[in-house]
């Protein structure tokens, strides 16, 4: 028997959005049933680009329908705090993209706002509910190569991004650490937990957000972290996790990768490929399905994406931000 389709709201009609509702179309027991932005001219256009019966130009009209099951919030994180809150509010469950939020305090309200009206919230960290990810993860757990010493991510982009961009607009939490930043911070989370020790360096632009970050993260155990980003310079977006007894490498685009070689001692080194039924590698639909598997089930977040690392996510966000000197300043 087919599983009742879940009715998808999505709040914003950027790339980001886009791209997810693409997915979404292609998922047999998905709906999507509204859009909103603040221009009904753009919700109206994304609407007819992707078969969508609603068109709100506004976000209140959208949170306020009782025919969404789960809103997926897409526009720039420094927009979260008030897109994702004002659907929990109203009774919505929210799927809400990364960074969750500018910072540790918003996602402490988001998740207070969940628990108090009884709600689903999940960060769209993709990563996490990536086939490839979690096969590494359970690897690392299983202790394939050991006792973990070193993390290694990067992430960066070629550039420029002139002035007007959105990256280098503070009041829309521009720089690289919380478009890009977050994905090698969150890597070292997913396989050591939240680090004890931070210390980051920052290049900053004229207006005051990061060009590139650098840090060392560091655990009790003796574990060290080395990530870094950038929007000035195209980095190989590889990681490598170093253990007492081995390592595992992934070649490139690591939050989305399409393999990955575990390098054991004594041994012959052992590829891991996507499976090609899991689909494209640059597919939103790992995400999307755990989300409704999670709201068939019943539950309020997700183990994959789970709200308590989230926030540890943003609190070493705003320890590396504290420690570079980037301030953001929303409108």
């Amino acid at each position: 028997m087919a599983e009742q389709s879940v009715r998808w709201g999505i709040l914003a009609t950027g790339g980001i959005a886009a791209a997810f509702a693409a997915d979404l179309v292609d998922l047999p027991d998905a709906e999507i049933t509204a859009v909103a932005s603040r221009s009904a001219r753009s919700a109206e256009a994304f609407a007819e680009r992707f078969g969508i019966g609603r068109a709100y130009g506004d976000w209140e009209s959208l949170a306020r329908d009782g025919d969404i099951d789960v809103v997926y919030v897409a526009t720039p994180h420094s927009a979260h705090r008030a897109a994702a809150g004002l659907c929990l509010e109203a009774g919505r469950n929210v799927l809400c993209e990364k960074a969750f939020t500018i910072d540790l305090r918003e996602a402490g309200e988001l998740v207070a706002l969940a628990k108090e009206h009884d709600r689903f919230l999940m960060e769209a960290m993709w990563m996490y509910c990536n086939p490839l990810v979690r096969r590494l993860k359970a690897l690392v757990e299983d202790g394939a190569i050991g006792e973990v010493r070193t993390v290694q991510a990067d992430f960066g982009l070629e550039g420029p991004f002139p002035p007007a961009h959105r990256l280098r607009d503070p009041a829309l939490g521009g720089g690289a650490l919380l478009d890009l930043g977050v994905y090698p911070v969150s890597f070292a989370h997913l396989l050591l937990g939240e680090p004890d020790g931070v210390s980051a360096r920052a290049v900053l632009s004229d207006e005051g957000v990061d060009l590139q970050t650098g840090a060392l993260l560091s655990w009790e155990s003796g574990a060290l972290a080395m990530v870094h980003c950038s929007i000035v310079g195209g980095t190989g977006t590889t990681a490598s996790v170093t253990g007492s007894r081995g390592r595992i490498d992934v070649p490139e685009g690591f939050f989305n990768p399409e393999r990955f070689v575990l390098h054991r001692d004594g041994r012959d080194p052992e590829e891991f490929a996507l499976d090609p039924a899991d689909g494209p590698r640059n597919t939103f639909r790992h995400e999307a399905k755990e989300v409704m598997r999670a709201l068939r089930a019943g539950e309020k977040e997700s183990p994959l994406v789970p709200l308590a690392g989230t926030l540890s996510v943003m609190r070493t966000l705003d320890t590396l931000r504290s420690q570079t000197g980037v301030h953001y300043t929303p409108r």
